[in-house]
């Protein structure tokens, strides 16, 4: 009789979340293996770096033709999602002193502005029309730490000149550019976004403790709430309001998994973000597993909504 192999249960975000709770447990438990030197120890320190590798990947999987209407629904969604995240974002630095149940502004923004494209895309396949699918050029434009870094800094919460912000964008715009100038190269690099973000939640987790992670949880699940719950109403009225169905505008209502790197990203450039960047990544990694499941019922709920009004 053959014995059955263990398999690895599949859910959503884990190419980033296991790799990142590995990361966790070996810094928890052995930390000093994570210093034992050359290119491992090069991997767990060198999470700017990673990011802007999967950035610049992603670009490259990024088709800039779009219909015009594709392009009206895309940024009508998520210009809504981002300014939600900067009004909330900002309303719990300055009335909540930045820490609203233990998410702060960094959190927010970070976990809120970015949504998971690819569960938009899933999700339009199943219940979106033509327009609705092909809106994922534009909502795939704001990933990255770039929209965090210019309100933080906008706003003096963080110090960070016009540099680092225009090379947090960069190698995702050398993506794009590269991608859509040369079919080869666009086949080539995008094999690299799924490789680079595992890489990624493992330099991530490495760099948190068990105790940021749960703690982190907790609040995350909070941050999930707010993300598919509140923002993802607003995103959905808003594309109702601009001749939408509203799927579009709930199929955006997700954490992506890559934001899970923001916090880190904005440490990198303001080292007053050091400390309170595990525990924000920790908060965003939750809200991905739980948007994962929050929002595809949401936009399964609207299209059946609209449905029976149709009848």
């Amino acid at each position: 009789m053959a014995k059955s192999k263990f398999k690895i249960p599949r859910i959503p975000g884990d190419t980033i979340v296991y790799p990142m709770i590995i990361g966790v447990i070996l810094n928890s438990v052995c930390p000093d293996v994570l210093q034992m030197g050359s290119f491992f120890t090069s991997v767990v320190g060198g999470t700017g770096a990673l990011v802007g590798a999967f950035l610049f990947f992603l670009g490259a999987s990024i088709d800039i033709k779009s219909t015009p209407k594709a392009i009206k629904k895309g940024a009508v969604i998520i210009i809504t999602k981002i300014v939600l995240s900067i009004i909330i974002g900002l309303a719990i630095a300055f009335i909540f002193n930045d820490n609203f149940l233990g998410l702060s502004s960094l959190s927010i923004i970070g976990g809120i502005s970015v949504a998971n494209n690819a569960l938009y895309s899933g999700i339009t396949s199943e219940y979106g029309d033509d327009s609705e699918k092909g809106a994922v050029a534009v909502t795939s434009l704001s990933v990255g730490p770039t929209v965090t870094m210019i309100v933080l800094s906008s706003a003096g919460l963080a110090s960070i000149s016009i540099g680092p912000i225009i090379g947090s964008i960069l190698p995702l715009i050398l993506g794009i550019i590269l991608g859509n100038c040369f079919p080869f190269m666009k086949k080539t690099l995008s094999a690299g976004v799924t490789a680079s973000i595992i890489v990624v939640g493992f330099a991530l987790g490495a760099n948190m403790s068990v105790q940021q992670l749960i703690q982190g949880g907790i609040s995350g699940v909070l941050l999930g709430l707010i993300t598919s719950l509140v923002v993802g109403f607003v995103t959905m009225l808003a594309d109702k309001a601009t001749g939408g169905s509203g799927v579009a505008g709930a199929a955006i209502s997700s954490t992506a998994a890559s934001a899970v790197a923001n916090p880190s990203a904005l440490a990198e450039v303001d080292a007053k973000y050091v400390a309170v960047a595990p525990t924000a990544a920790a908060q965003i990694a939750a809200s991905v597993i739980i948007t994962s499941f929050l929002t595809p019922l949401f936009a399964g709920w609207v299209y059946k909504r609209n449905q029976k009004k149709a009848k």
